[in-house]
């Protein structure tokens, strides 16, 4: 299996900020060490296939440093040339895991899962959104017609649900705690709102009954998966209370769903915020160890018996 790492290209942050940077190089360490994928650095996104998302004017203002303090703000990070490198880096590894994955059956992106960033702004640690912008990139080169976005990190995909709202050729479904942020939610075209407190077997009643109605309703040619490790009981904001065990199952029933019907996954890590980056980057590393499994067998989860 083939994942992308950007982790070279360092954020530089002022002393006590809240956003786990380190994390992406534990995890980068964690997967050579086990021998899980080959690793890949990937091309920066090109203004080019940022448009296709991202208003002129935005990318424009990105790019020459111009946002207003207060947009700094929204994203939560100070702008820096080195914010603009690492933010189309990330962009580049979710766009070239889609298009492995086409290939192989599954691909990572060791970071990405961006979607808080809208068309216009951005917000939530995001500047662009990955997971869009890769999806463009298969539709433009007929690559994939109809794509699935299963996001289950903690907190709301609004920047995905708002801009796909009115495309029929990408299904968002979003399950993400009912009491998060972003406190204004955006609709997307199945939202399953879970409530503060939730553990293993309500989460994964909830996610299977959700991705039994999005196969349903959607016909993809390609799925990405945002795996957010913000669920976890231990994570500082996440407000659910699934445990590691949870998680992995949680991993197994959307990967298994999706390889059993023999479509191309391309997962992104999203968020993460436990106090220790180590407990972080080794919940991503199971994420990551899964999606390998199932690239060399897709018939190999326990998961496999739901659905």
């Amino acid at each position: 299996m083939l994942a992308y790492s950007s982790d070279r290209f360092v954020l530089p942050l002022p002393a006590g900020h809240r956003f786990p940077m380190e994390k992406y190089r534990l995890l980068r360490e964690a997967v050579e060490a086990a021998g899980l994928a080959e690793l890949e650095e990937p091309a920066a996104a090109s203004d080019e296939e940022l448009l296709r998302v991202h208003d002129e004017d935005y990318l424009d203002r990105v790019v020459r440093g111009t946002l207003t303090a207060s947009e700094q703000r929204r994203i939560g990070f100070p702008w820096s040339p080195a914010l603009i490198e690492r933010s189309r880096r990330s962009v580049g590894a979710t766009i070239a895991a889609a298009r492995a994955a086409l290939a192989d059956g599954v691909s990572v992106n060791l970071a990405g899962g961006t979607h808080h960033a809208f068309a216009d702004r951005g917000e939530g640690f995001c500047v662009f959104h990955d997971v869009a912008v890769a999806a463009r990139a298969l539709q433009i080169d007929g690559s994939a017609r109809t794509v699935l976005v299963i996001d289950c990190d903690v907190h709301q995909g609004n920047g995905t649900a708002a801009i796909f709202r009115h495309d029929p050729t990408v299904f968002t479904l979003s399950v993400h705690g009912a009491g998060n942020f972003p406190y204004r939610k955006e609709a997307g075209d199945l939202d399953i709102a879970i409530p503060d407190g939730t553990g293993d077997d309500a989460y994964l009643d909830a996610l299977d009954g959700a991705l039994d109605d999005a196969f349903s309703r959607c016909a993809p040619e390609a799925v990405f998966y945002v795996a957010g490790a913000d669920a976890y009981v231990g994570d500082r904001w996440g407000r659910l209370a699934l445990t590691a065990a949870g998680l992995a199952q949680r991993d197994l029933l959307v990967l298994s769903r999706c390889r059993r019907r023999d479509l191309p996954v391309a997962v992104v890590m999203g968020g993460g915020y436990a106090p220790d980056p180590a407990v972080i980057a080794g919940l991503h590393l199971e994420t990551v160890r899964l999606a390998a499994a199932l690239a060399v067998d897709p018939d190999t989860s326990p998961a496999a018996g739901r659905g």
